[in-house]
């Protein structure tokens, strides 16, 4: 019994440790550190809800961001989160209402999330209120010149 137990301890230690050490992947098809580089105006936004629950499985770790409506025609966004490497997305529908949040008028929310896996490798390094911080959560769109934005009458 008493080696089971020394065996157990010694799996989960080293399952914790792979978990740790096992590298990030950023599958985005657009460069997020070249446009966050880059000297062009920028758009940024704060998360308005944050959900961390990993523990639960796939897409419970995201942000909830209400956006000015003249960015719904933009072809990307970067998602920033601290500690984590800006990730690139492209626009996908907008909602009027997610999880308890309503859009404010002449605006539209998105939710983007971060990966499973990556949450987890920050609660384990001891970064689950500061992922679980809304202000730590940002949307990164390029600037709209006037002449782009949509003109919707007030």
């Amino acid at each position: 019994m008493r080696r089971l137990l020394i065996y157990s301890l010694v799996f989960l230690l080293s399952l914790l440790i792979t978990i740790r050490q096992w590298p990030t992947v950023n599958d985005s098809n657009c460069s997020a550190t070249a446009f966050l580089a880059k000297k062009t105006p920028k758009f940024a936004v704060s998360a308005t809800k944050v959900v961390v629950q990993p523990w639960l499985g796939e897409h419970h770790v995201y942000g909830i961001f209400m956006v000015p409506e003249q960015y719904k025609q933009t072809p990307f966004f970067i998602l920033s989160v601290k500690d984590i490497d800006p990730k690139c997305s492209r626009p996908f529908g907008d909602r009027q209402y997610f999880d308890g949040v309503f859009a404010e008028p002449r605006t539209y929310l998105v939710k983007d999330y971060i990966r499973t896996r990556t949450a987890i490798q920050l609660i384990l390094k001891g970064l689950y209120f500061q992922l679980n911080d809304p202000k730590n959560w940002t949307l990164i769109f390029p600037e709209i010149n006037p002449n782009q934005k949509n003109t919707q009458p007030s």
